[in-house]
C-alpha cells in the first residue's frame, strides 16, 4: 500500500477545518536523521520510546474519537507526565476484536497510553514499521506542537499485531526537535 494513501485514510478519520498536515513525503528509514531515526525506526511502542527519550513518563490526552462497531479510532497527544509539554501526536485505528474485554475497556477509557495498556496486560504483540514520513505540519498540527509554519518533523506509519492479527494502524509524529 502507498504510505501517503494510508496517511490519508488515517487523517481523514478526523477532518479539521485547518489542514493537519501541509505536506508529507515517504523517505527511506536509512535517510531518517537522528534523533528521529532512534525515535521512529524500531519495532517498539512509542510510549516506551518517548518515555526513554524524554526521561519522563507520558500521559495521553484524547483529542477526538471515532467508533463504528468493533473499530475504534482516536486522535491523541502524548504529554510529559504532569505537564502540557507535547511530545507526540498520533492517530490510531484499532480493531477491538483482537483484545480481551478488560483491555478494550481500558483503551476506551482513554486515560492510559495504548502502549502502556498492551504492556500491562501482556498482550502478545509485535509492531511492524510501515513507513517513515517527512512531515510539514499544517495549521492544526502547528497548534499542537506550538511550532512555526517552516517547521518540519518526521513520523511513522506502523501496524501493531495483537495475538498475530493486524489489530492497530498507527500514525505517530514526535514533536519537532530543535536543530534538526
Amino acid at each position: 500500500m502507498n504510505p501517503l494513501d494510508e496517511l490519508s485514510r488515517l487523517t481523514d478519520l478526523f477532518p479539521t477545518q485547518a489542514p493537519l498536515i501541509e505536506r508529507a513525503e515517504h523517505i527511506a528509514s536509512s535517510a531518517t536523521p537522528e534523533p528521529y531515526r532512534r525515535l521512529l525506526v524500531h519495532d517498539q511502542h512509542m510510549t516506551v520510546t518517548m518515555e526513554e527519550f524524554h526521561r519522563a513518563a507520558v500521559d495521553v490526552r484524547v483529542l477526538a474519537e471515532y467508533r463504528s462497531g468493533d473499530t475504534y479510532a482516536r486522535q491523541s497527544l502524548l504529554l510529559k507526565s504532569g505537564t502540557d509539554a507535547v511530545v507526540q501526536f498520533g492517530i490510531m485505528r484499532f480493531n477491538l476484536n483482537y483484545v480481551t474485554e478488560p483491555v478494550r475497556r481500558e483503551i476506551l477509557e482513554g486515560h492510559t497510553p495504548l502502549g502502556r495498556i498492551l504492556i500491562n496486560y501482556n498482550v502478545l504483540r509485535h509492531i511492524d514499521l510501515g513507513a517513515v514520513l517527512r512531515i510539514w505540519p499544517g495549521p492544526a498540527l502547528q497548534s499542537h506542537f506550538r511550532c512555526s509554519p517552516e517547521t518540519t518533523t518526521y513520523g511513522r506509519l506502523a501496524t501493531i499485531f495483537c495475538n498475530h492479527e493486524p489489530a492497530v494502524d498507527l500514525l505517530e509524529i514526535p514533536a519537532p526537535i530543535a536543530g534538526v
